[in-house]
């Protein structure tokens, strides 16, 4: 029994085959086309369950006949398929009306369950509006890794919603830049966007800030002043490092989720507010919860939709991308040329651990931009202090021995480097350098007394004169 029809348009004939066999088995009848093929020609008279999409194919722009398909076909679901994935490409899809959003290289597994949830969504949602969406692009954030891919598609598939989202992050991952985008790409694009670190105002100001007050409120109070909720009416409220927030505030704020009405400070009066809450930490509000920091029920209403920012060091695939990025950036904003990586100097700054992350990563693109002369950017050329800290070799190294282990630490900084380089057969090189090094020394010290310098080392007669010829000593 047929169970659906999947057009796959796509210009790799193995993904083509692999996915046709891979359907064909749980009865789905699949059609491949590749771009020489008029998809809107032949849909016109034979009409699919659902459509595979490749986003970037030979004389054919993916969302562009996404966008047309939508327009005349709204009712069959796309999936959109891409090996280049950003976020502009990401939420562009589900923009334009994408029912979902594949990263290659594909998970066959996952993409047939994908399929047949877009089939039974063909069958059951026939009537479904077609919706209207805004298209924003921007290039800010990058992310090839599976995690930021993920985060992609939660900003995509957010982006004809108005609910509260909470972002969460070790400093540094770039948690307001998706508040951004959360804004961006929303019906709220058009409105303020206001943002506020709750970390950085002293406490006993933060409910100013926030409801505003009226005149006399209390001392210094020379005017009526708004606070960020009326700044940011009809957009969007970031509330940064939510975890600092006090208590009495939190009670506020859950009021003003709960009914939409502010109080200014010394008013007795309402006012109402269409805001978009999103909140970011870099906590644990579910520790702060349970040691009574943070109110359960806040906690619970702005933790709906969570979006987990992973760190530099757990998405390094990232990190090439991102430098070369900063570092374009910060040359145009001085007005300097554009510096480039030496291979070895991108898989060093690839292996770091990256505490203070995309940001971390971001400092060091700009001092690379004025501080080195050349325009491609060596080892050597990095700032050594920073890159000491950020490597944990270094820590190794530190805690040796100064004086009689002086040699291991150049060892260590010698294996760390060649590693970074790529280079293989590291023990049988270094143990042949070591053993010349001992024997040549130990030589010198013998004034070439071979059964002394054999004593010295540890070795018999027979181990020495073998040594000798191996490492080519006279």
């Amino acid at each position: 029994m047929q169970r659906g029809i999947v057009w796959i348009v796509d210009d790799d004939n193995s993904i083509c085959l692999i996915l046709n066999q891979a359907l064909t088995k749980t009865g789905i009848n699949c059609f491949t086309f590749n771009y020489r093929y008029n998809i809107l020609d032949i849909i016109s008279s034979k009409k699919p369950n659902v459509i595979l999409l490749d986003v970037c194919m030979p004389n054919m722009l993916g969302i562009s006949l996404l966008k047309q398909l939508k327009q005349y076909y709204p009712l069959i679901p796309v999936i959109i398929m891409s090996a280049y994935s950003d976020l502009y490409v990401v939420v562009n899809s589900y923009q334009q009306g994408a029912f979902d959003y594949l990263s290659k290289p594909l998970d066959i597994d996952k993409t047939v369950i994908l399929i047949n949830r877009a089939i039974s969504y063909y069958q059951e949602q026939k009537q479904s509006p077609n919706h209207k969406l805004i298209k924003i692009p921007t290039k800010a954030i990058i992310g090839t890794a599976p995690s930021m891919q993920d985060v992609f598609r939660i900003i995509g598939r957010l982006s004809r919603s108005s609910i509260s989202v909470l972002i969460n992050g070790e400093s540094g991952t770039g948690k307001e830049l998706i508040a951004h985008a959360l804004h961006h790409y929303s019906p709220r694009t058009k409105k303020p966007f206001i943002a506020i670190n709750m970390a950085a105002i002293p406490k006993d100001l933060i409910e100013a800030e926030l409801f505003g007050h009226e005149k006399g409120a209390f001392t210094g109070a020379s005017q009526i002043r708004q606070g960020r909720f009326e700044q940011a009416n009809g957009g969007t409220l970031f509330l940064d490092e939510i975890g600092d927030m006090p208590i009495n505030v939190q009670t506020r704020l859950l009021r003003v989720l709960t009914d939409g009405k502010i109080y200014r400070i010394g008013s007795y009066g309402f006012i109402k507010v269409d805001v978009r809450i999103i909140a970011a930490t870099h906590q644990n509000l579910y520790h702060h919860v349970q040691k009574s920091k943070f109110r359960e029920d806040l906690f619970y209403r702005l933790n709906v939709i969570r979006i987990h920012l992973p760190p530099l060091r757990e998405r390094r695939e990232d990190i090439p991308y991102l430098a070369r990025y900063f570092l374009e950036r910060a040359a145009n904003e001085l007005n300097i040329q554009t510096k480039f990586l030496h291979i070895e100097t991108e898989a060093i700054l690839t292996q770091l651990n990256w505490p203070g992350n995309v940001r971390q990563l971001e400092n060091i693109c700009r001092w690379i931009t004025v501080m080195v002369a050349d325009k491609k950017v060596l080892i050597q050329d990095l700032p050594t202090e920073e890159l000491f800290e950020l490597k944990p070799i270094n820590k190794f190294i530190q805690s040796l021995p100064t004086l009689s282990s002086h040699w291991i630490k150049l060892l260590a900084q010698w294996a760390d480097y060649s590693m970074q380089s790529g280079h293989q057969n590291l023990m049988s090189q270094a143990q042949s350098e070591i053993e010349r090094t001992l024997l040549t020394t130990a030589l010198m010290y013998t004034h070439g007394h071979k059964q002394k310098a054999a004593r010295i080392i540890g070795w018999g007669r027979n181990t020495l004169t073998r040594k000798l010829k191996e490492l080519g000593i006279k």
